[in-house]
């Protein structure tokens, strides 16, 4: 059985949780309780010595780190349910999209930015604050312009994505930093269908068994 190392908050757990469910793949969740430096410990540095969530662990005992990597694995091991579109030009624009969000946004909001703000710089929770609304409000507003390009039922065309896979991890961390998903048309509504998907509500961080307040 796959096993992925995860905490339920983590945007880039989430976004595996959603492929692993729409692919309908069997696999058991190994809690990594982030604020409690879980990430840090000697036994899930040797999985993962960039001391970050998600990590999967394969049935050959093999361990995949990074949840971009990791989605192009499930994608290319498990081609039934695809992620990504079946025309090469397509393919780049849906992972261009999905990097919008993982590589763009997430990382800089991401646990130890923002702690390393507060404790390193001595940022106030005002300013940290600011520092996240600025970033995300950049990140969405150029992958709203996107949605207005490419989108149909969701992000690409009518067919669930990679870049549908990123979006809906990252709607809860734009609404949990306070800012308003109002000023993006597309993305509120492709938001609104992803929310009614088996597959987003199962891997969904209040349906997972390491949930807490």
């Amino acid at each position: 059985m796959l096993k992925l190392y995860s905490y339920f908050r983590s945007s880039c757990a989430y976004r595996v949780r959603i492929a692993l469910e729409h692919k309908g793949l069997v696999w058991d969740t190994i809690p990594i309780h982030l604020l409690k430096g879980q990430q840090r410990s000697e036994e899930y540095l040797k999985n993962n010595p960039s001391a970050m969530v998600p990590a999967l662990l394969l049935e050959n005992e093999s361990v995949l780190t990074q949840s971009l990597a990791i989605l192009e694995y499930l994608e290319e091991a498990h081609p039934e349910k695809a992620l990504l579109p079946q025309n090469f030009q397509d393919r780049a624009i849906v992972r261009a999209m999905a990097q919008i969000i993982s590589v763009d946004v997430q990382p800089l909001q991401n646990l130890r930015v923002t702690r390393y703000l507060k404790e390193e710089i001595n940022a106030s929770e005002a300013q940290v604050n600011l520092w996240l609304k600025n970033f995300i409000t950049e990140g969405m507003s150029a992958f709203e312009v996107f949605l207005q390009r490419h989108a149909g039922i969701y992000c690409f065309g009518d067919q669930i994505s990679m870049a549908d896979v990123c979006l809906a991890p990252q709607i809860l961390s734009t609404l949990r930093f306070g800012v308003d998903l109002a000023q993006w048309s597309k993305i509120s509504e492709v938001s609104q269908r992803l929310e009614r998907i088996p597959a987003f509500i199962q891997a969904h961080p209040k349906n997972q068994p390491d949930f807490s307040v």
